[in-house]
């Protein structure tokens, strides 16, 4: 097992290590990504299914036999529950994936082994907590978008490591965010970079997996048939991006905030004193999760 030396690091060796962890715990990393999405990519699918035969939202491919009124009704409820499904389980995977991303990345930062099952099994007991950070989260953003592009990502900046905080530090919402403000001061340029480099590695993602069988969507709008088919590659190539992708942002969020415990509390010298990771009032060390 790799061990990492706790001491401040700079923006490079973050990204490095975040890679290093990466690549050294491919599958255990790929599987927690992975796993949680293979619903959603159902969901993603079914939706497609109902779409097609209906002939709606198509780009103006329409079937030959027109569909009976009662049964593009009965279609457009499908969708809908669908849709609110999708959105449902998108949630659940965001807090599974981020959540045993961040405890896998926590154990095997601070010397111990874990599997996937012990990833999700370890962050179950935390969803709800998860759910309310997400949330704030989101919330923070949107209203600093509402006042402007700029501040929406300067706040950005600041949350990036709230979610770290909450599950390390076992904080509750509205205490992570604060948290997070607080460990990012005068760091935000650092975490903008990790989102630059997230999101250009997402849309290369998007473009090499996904927009191939998207360029077949549009060429096909004649043939509702090949269009169904090119629409379920498309949502099996952005299940594969996300799956890949994803990852590398929970991991720098993780590395980050540990890299910012080192620089602004002595971390390193209080896991000397305390090596077992037991959290103390007020933060301290990474507590164990059970």
């Amino acid at each position: 097992m790799n061990t990492f030396d706790l001491r401040p690091l700079s923006l490079g060796e973050i990204l490095d290590r975040t890679f290093t962890l990466y690549r050294s715990y491919f599958v255990l990393f790929l599987g927690i990504s992975a796993i949680p999405r293979v619903l959603l990519l159902v969901v993603n699918l079914a939706q497609v299914f109902v779409l097609i035969p209906m002939g709606i939202g198509l780009g103006g491919a329409t079937p030959k036999t027109p569909a009976p009124t009662a049964g593009l009704v009965g279609g457009l409820v499908a969708y809908g529950v669908l849709a609110i499904l999708g959105v449902v389980v998108g949630v659940v995977v965001v807090l599974l994936t981020q959540g045993a991303t961040i405890v896998a990345v926590s154990e095997l930062y601070l010397g111990r082994s874990i599997t996937i099952a012990d990833s999700f099994r370890r962050v179950r007991g935390e969803l709800g907590t998860l759910l309310g950070v997400v949330i704030l989260n989101g919330l923070a953003i949107l209203a600093g978008f509402i006042f402007l592009i700029i501040p929406g990502i300067y706040i950005m900046c600041r949350l990036l490591v709230c979610v770290p905080a909450a599950l390390s530090e076992n904080l509750g919402p509205t205490e992570s965010l604060e948290r997070s403000f607080s460990l990012t001061k005068d760091n935000a340029g650092r975490a903008f970079v990790i989102l630059l480099l997230y999101g250009a590695l997402s849309i290369g993602a998007a473009i090499l997996f996904a927009a191939p069988f998207e360029v077949g969507v549009v060429l096909s709008k004649s043939s509702p048939g090949m269009m169904l088919f090119w629409l379920a590659m498309t949502q099996v190539g952005a299940f594969a991006a996300g799956v890949l992708v994803t990852p590398v942002l929970t991991i720098a969020s993780a590395v980050f905030y540990y890299d910012l415990r080192v620089r602004k509390e002595a971390f390193d010298l209080q896991l000397l004193m305390n090596p077992q990771g037991i959290v103390s009032t007020g933060g301290g060390v990474p507590r164990v999760f059970s």
